[in-house]
């Protein structure tokens, strides 16, 4: 594989995140979502990442985009401002070549970056390969819920990892 280049997203990327997500959503839980979006829904949330100063880093191999990454509120209270919930996201294609751990990485960075204390991961419990992921990265599970989302036709629980990113 060519080595991949870490980026900020431009609304070029639009069309690769659209597919990469809805992706996600109709063959995965990583998107408790069972409908598809359109370019619309995914230029409205470029447009909101880009006014609240929340990153969208894309990774991209030989030009074409293959993962992206952001974070954003994890609570709309001003108590929590400096805690951010994240989500990774790479193509079906380009899994398991060490792209989702490479664009957490430097999501890490973009949240200290800006003063941010915990990134939170918010995981479908039978998603191993994301808490896999997050564990090799220190993060710890804080929470388990149980039977609080549903899709495919069966309930599901919900694994909350954290990692401090500042000393307290």
């Amino acid at each position: 594989m060519p080595d991949p280049i870490l980026r900020p997203a431009v609304e070029d990327d639009l069309i690769a995140i659209l597919d990469i997500y809805n992706h996600a959503v109709l063959n995965t839980t990583a998107i408790w979502n069972s409908a598809p979006v359109d370019l619309a829904d995914r230029q409205a949330w470029f447009l909101g990442r880009q006014q609240a100063n929340f990153p969208i880093l894309v990774a991209t191999i030989e030009g074409c985009c293959v993962g992206f990454a952001t974070f954003g509120a994890f609570r709309p209270h001003e108590g929590f401002r400096l805690t951010v919930e994240h989500s990774v996201y790479v193509a079906a294609h380009a899994q398991r070549q060490g792209l989702g751990s490479l664009l957490l990485t430097a999501l890490e960075r973009e949240a200290q970056a800006v003063g941010k204390h915990v990134m939170v991961a918010c995981i479908e419990a039978q998603n191993s390969a994301s808490i896999e992921l997050h564990k090799k990265h220190g993060f710890r599970q804080s929470g388990y819920m149980m039977e609080v989302g549903s899709k495919f036709g069966r309930w599901l629980d919900l694994v909350i990892m954290q990692k401090q990113l500042t000393q307290a």
